[in-house]
């Protein structure tokens, strides 16, 4: 997904949910800043490095490839845009232990990791519920594709098709790809970039949906494809369905972390609130159009009568330098460091504990405090102090 969803789309999923419009704005600020959170950004604000949510190209170029380089990238990639679905299922095809321990990584909704995101963002922060919210909405956007480099799992063939819904009918047009990086997506004449085919297992051309370019990440796509991880058997996706479902979820899930519901489920949406509104966001969902910013924006504003503001990387930046040390975890970058922190050490942890050591070790989060990141002290300290 990309910003017209994770900001736009979320903070209207929010304000149906039942916060406020400022409450909105914090919890769609922090799912949009989830895909802004680099090493670098943290690293000019002196901020902890292990919050990194997102990857750089220049700092993916530059990454280390040994065991150290890719348990970081998966670290990254595997919980915060590929949350794995299922960490114990065996995968449909037969393969040996090493890679079906890789292949249960592949994303997908509804999964046991995704209810426990959801939980521990409970009782927490706004930006603990962006957060969840950013990890939820990839998880129906980025199915089929894994966040570990893997041309196993994540390459996909000359077979890409887009389905394109005219009135009643469909029809097919054969997706081109090409691998230039200044190359503009183009839906008109269907022609996409992907990242270069490499036939090293774990390059950094593998990582999540490359190979397919950011053509996953539209809301308009609906496309059928062959990939690796299926043996090249032909898989179909559903974008704006699947968008759909994922923004009634949000709706359904934010309501539980506001306290409305006792007891939260996945599988469950609430199609009751969306559903007064469910032609426009679907006429949204299924526009052929690379940015949907201003569209959601207008439906965002419409629902709440309020001024959404546009997104802003630096717009809290001043607030987190400035603080003294013992009062930066009470700004918004603070607190969002923490959630981010809390949040990589549960997924690392959960990875660890099925056996799979793609992210690295990681301590019981909940037996012996944090670890798995070098900054575990400072989540030590938080969780003490919100003990007392």
């Amino acid at each position: 997904m990309q910003k017209d969803f994770h900001y736009y789309a979320t903070y209207s999923a929010a304000y149906l949910a039942g916060y406020s419009h400022e409450e909105s704005m914090v919890i769609a600020y922090s799912a949009q800043f989830v895909d802004e959170c680099t090493k670098t950004y943290l690293q000019g604000i002196k901020a902890p490095v292990s919050a990194a949510t997102t990857q750089l190209q220049t700092e993916l170029a530059d990454a280390r490839l040994d065991l150290i380089g890719l348990q970081d990238i998966t670290r990254i990639w595997a919980s915060f845009h590929f949350l794995p679905r299922d960490l114990k299922v065996n995968p449909i095809i037969r393969v040996s232990r090493p890679y079906r321990r890789k292949y249960r990584l592949i994303c997908g909704p509804n999964g046991r990791l995704v209810k426990d995101t959801v939980e521990l963002a409970k009782g927490k922060s706004l930006e603990a519920v962006g957060i969840a919210m950013h990890v939820m909405a990839d998880t129906w956007a980025h199915q089929y594709f894994a966040g570990t480099p893997s041309l196993v799992i994540n390459n996909v063939n000359e077979n890409f098709y887009e389905i394109i819904c005219h009135g009643e009918e469909t029809e097919e047009y054969k997706i081109k790809f090409n691998h230039n990086p200044k190359s503009p997506d183009d839906p008109d004449k269907l022609q996409y970039t992907n990242t270069m085919y490499q036939s090293q297992e774990k390059s950094i051309m593998n990582l999540g949906h490359g190979r397919a370019g950011h053509f996953p990440d539209y809301s308009y796509a609906r496309y059928r494809y062959m990939p690796a991880w299926a043996d090249y058997r032909e898989v179909v996706k559903d974008n704006p369905l699947d968008y759909y479902r994922a923004f009634t979820q949000m709706v359904y899930t934010m309501k539980y972390l506001r306290g409305g519901i006792s007891e939260f489920e996945v599988d469950r949406y609430d199609g009751d609130s969306v559903k007064p509104f469910q032609d426009e966001i679907f006429g949204i969902l299924s526009k052929r159009q690379l940015d949907a910013c201003d569209d959601w924006k207008a439906f965002g504003e419409k629902l709440s009568g309020c001024e959404i503001t546009d997104f802003d990387v630096n717009k809290y930046r001043d607030e987190y330098v400035k603080a003294s040390e013992d009062q930066k975890k009470n700004t918004l970058i603070g607190r969002f460091t923490m959630a981010a922190m809390a949040h990589k050490s549960m997924v690392t942890n959960r990875i660890y504990k099925s056996g799979n050591m793609s992210a690295g070790f990681s301590i019981d989060t909940i037996e012996k405090g944090y670890g798995g990141i070098k900054d575990f002290a400072k989540l030590i300290q938080e969780k003490e102090e919100d003990d007392d």
